[in-house]
């Protein structure tokens, strides 16, 4: 039996722990604001900047939501949320625009709400048929419209603004 070489590196490991804790002290930090995080912010930057070590971020993070604030329909809703936003920012991982990503991260926010709506879909449907589904779903998205407004505004602020220092600094690091 031959002996294989770790796939992470202790940097890797080191990273992936920054990065999961720089998430998590960022999302307490701003609990007391209504729909305003870094968390689609840090998960752009990471993927950006440290490309596939996001995908044990990701995981690690939802799993540390769901043991600190309790596992309920919310986190479900974490399970595809999140990974879609890695998946866009993979798809677009050469453009070097703050502007470009102000606006990913703007519609990413305006459209949370539309996304965390699926649950209320399927359990309206499982609970009444197709009709159901959709009325559950659609009262809880417009239910929630002015916080996707919040969430959008804060997530392109927040981005046009740290684009720039973070990825300067994130450059200055790997150099």
């Amino acid at each position: 039996m031959s002996k294989s070489k770790p796939d992470f590196s202790i940097r890797d490991i080191a990273q992936i722990g920054m990065m999961i804790a720089v998430i998590e002290v960022c999302k307490f930090a701003l609990s007391g604001i209504p729909n305003v995080e870094l968390t689609s912010f840090w998960l752009i930057m990471f993927t950006l900047f440290f490309g596939w070590k996001i995908i044990v971020v990701v995981p690690a993070f939802i799993l540390i939501e769901g043991a600190v604030y309790g596992m309920n329909l919310w986190w479900f809703m974490y399970l595809y949320a999140w990974p879609l936003l890695l998946g866009i920012t993979w798809i677009f991982r050469k453009v070097d625009s703050a502007l470009f990503w102000a606006i990913v991260s703007g519609v990413f926010g305006l459209s949370f709400g539309a996304l965390c709506a699926i649950p209320y879909f399927m359990i309206g449907k499982s609970t009444g048929g197709m009709s159901v589904g959709i009325q559950s779903a659609f009262a809880w998205w417009v239910t929630g419209i002015p916080w996707d407004f919040i969430h959008c505004a804060g997530n392109f602020v927040l981005m046009l603004v740290l684009y720039r220092p973070i990825k300067y600094a994130f450059q200055r690091m790997s150099s």
